[in-house]
């Protein structure tokens, strides 16, 4: 039964052609022809018996790692600091897992204001996600441009490690986390935050703590 409004939407497509459009009558055979070529085709590569099956589970983790990398972002800035109108809605679209859109604002962001380092950063971690985690050069330069602008703040570093760990490279994410860990002041707000997931990326590697004891044999 599924066919049936698909030759019925053909049939009304071909009767419309004719005494709505005023298709020629030399015209009909080819018209008819074309139709009948649509609805071969779909024969063959189409499933009109299929339940459709929308792909909601990417959406909603794309959604999902969105929110926590705005979030994750902020934490590296004064809460009272506001970021620029383009981060803003760059924000916004990156929480729906948008970061296409979300990259296209912040390329706005950094020609507006080159020295703007948050920019810089979201827009790194959006043309990750937007390659489906992978690190592009693109990428990395947004990284690079991040860290110069505003060379005390750790958060380039952190991301970058944190796009390492999404390319598959978790070595490279220890190695830069760990640095970054070390060189950090000892009031750095951060910094226990930054302990707490490399030691969780540590038991990931199988990677004794420090000053642990080496387990029996």
């Amino acid at each position: 039964m599924s066919w049936l409004p698909i030759v019925a939407l053909a049939a009304l497509a071909f009767i419309g052609a004719i005494f709505i459009v005023k298709l020629p009558k030399a015209m009909w055979m080819l018209f008819g022809a074309s139709l009948l070529f649509g609805l071969a085709g779909y024969a063959l590569q189409g499933s009109p018996g299929q339940a459709s099956a929308p792909a909601s589970g990417q959406k909603e983790r794309s959604v999902e790692t969105g929110e926590l990398l705005v979030q994750a972002r902020r934490e590296f800035y004064p809460e009272g600091a506001l970021p620029s109108r383009f981060v803003i809605t760059a924000d916004a679209f990156a929480r729906r897992g948008q970061f296409d859109q979300a990259a296209n604002f912040l390329r706005n962001a950094v020609s507006e204001n080159p020295r703007d380092g948050e920019a810089w950063l979201a827009l790194g971690n959006a043309l990750v996600e937007h390659a489906d985690g992978q690190l592009t050069a693109a990428a990395l330069f947004a990284y690079s441009r991040a860290e110069e602008v505003d060379p005390s703040n750790p958060a380039p570093t952190y991301f970058l490690g944190l796009a390492s760990l999404r390319a598959g490279e978790p070595g490279r994410t220890r190695q830069l986390w760990q640095e970054l860990l070390e060189s950090a002041p000892e009031d750095a707000s951060w910094k226990p935050l930054l302990a707490e997931r490399l030691g969780r990326l540590d038991q990931l590697l199988g990677i004794a703590p420090q000053g642990a004891a080496p387990p029996t044999p």
